[in-house]
């Protein structure tokens, strides 16, 4: 069931068109993210659904709520994440939360969400003391303490290590299993393979495509590549692509030196063949890699453009 309906949404600043043309629909319980270059108009969307910004077209509804008749009630059912700007560097983790408790009706109890973002034994803590990923993460316990149905959080992992980047993606895998709904805008590729139910791609403001990864990345190829490299040199690289292009499977080939790469339709049955004659002729491969087509790929065939972190 939809908890959220975005239709036609336009916004411009003076002759600069931000948003031309974006909808979608966002089911209940799932993670969708919202991906794009700089200037795709993804910031733009968010703040406009969170009631930041007011569109210039189109309608954005929260089930039967919208803005215009019931700003309050969607207040209190969404979770914005803050900037770490709007933390209180001198109040502790615990004040924090119990300051923006305040800010609602019902909220969360502190313990709660101290546990679900990993802050308890920090609890005490100022926020002038905290790292950039502690920061992270107790702004988006901000974002939960009223206890939302969707939760909106924007690029929440943006310039954090490898393993405070993990730390988030744990929270946000927690919220799914409450049954919370996450919006989500990230410039990691890989974090949206792994944490989105839908992927929305945006490029000028509208959407060039939209659907699970899966779908995404299947719906551009069926190909696979496949790398080896061969201690015997350039000499056993050529022919074994000959006997590779000879197989019905492979689509085509590049070869340098002692290092052969090859796209196949059917990885597992053109290897086969290809370790068949290697071992004959007694070749011997050094190295061997499949790589699968990921969401960098799509991005970069739907935009044209090369993802930049």
């Amino acid at each position: 069931m939809p908890v959220l309906e975005v239709r036609h949404l336009k916004k411009a600043y003076g002759s600069v068109s931000a948003v031309e043309d974006i909808s979608f629909t966002v089911e209940a319980g799932e993670v969708f993210t919202i991906i794009g270059p700089n200037g795709a108009g993804k910031t733009t969307t968010l703040e406009m659904i969170e009631g930041l910004q007011s569109p210039d077209a189109g309608q954005i509804e929260f089930g039967a709520l919208n803005w215009s008749k019931n700003s309050e009630q969607i207040k209190v059912s969404i979770g914005v994440q803050p900037q770490s700007s709007a933390l209180f560097d001198l109040l502790t983790v615990e004040e924090n939360l119990d300051l923006f408790a305040t800010f609602y009706p019902k909220s969360r109890p502190a313990a709660e969400v101290l546990e679900m973002i990993s802050l308890t034994d920090q609890r005490d803590k100022h926020v002038k003391k905290l790292s950039g990923g502690q920061k992270q993460r107790l702004a988006i316990g901000l974002a939960m303490i009223n206890d939302p149905t969707i939760i909106f959080l924007d690029e929440p992992t943006t310039g954090l290590d490898p393993q405070a980047r993990r730390n988030i993606w744990d929270i946000i895998l927690k919220l799914k299993e409450l049954g919370k709904t996450t919006i989500l805008t990230t410039h990691y590729m890989e974090e949206a393979e792994k944490l989105s139910d839908r992927v929305c791609i945006v490029d000028q403001g509208k959407i060039v495509t939209l659907d699970t990864p899966a779908a995404l990345i299947d719906r551009l190829t069926k190909e696979r590549e496949v790398r080896l490299t061969f201690l015997d040199g350039a000499d056993a690289a050529i022919e074994t692509e000959k006997v590779a292009l000879l197989q019905p499977t492979v689509v085509r080939t590049n070869r340098e030196g002692a290092s052969l790469q090859l796209w196949t339709t059917q990885p597992e049955e053109t290897l086969y063949e290809l370790f068949g004659f290697t071992k004959d002729r007694g070749f011997r491969v050094e190295q061997i890699s499949i790589r699968e087509m990921s969401l960098e790929d799509v991005f970069i065939a739907f935009t044209g453009k090369e993802w930049r972190d």
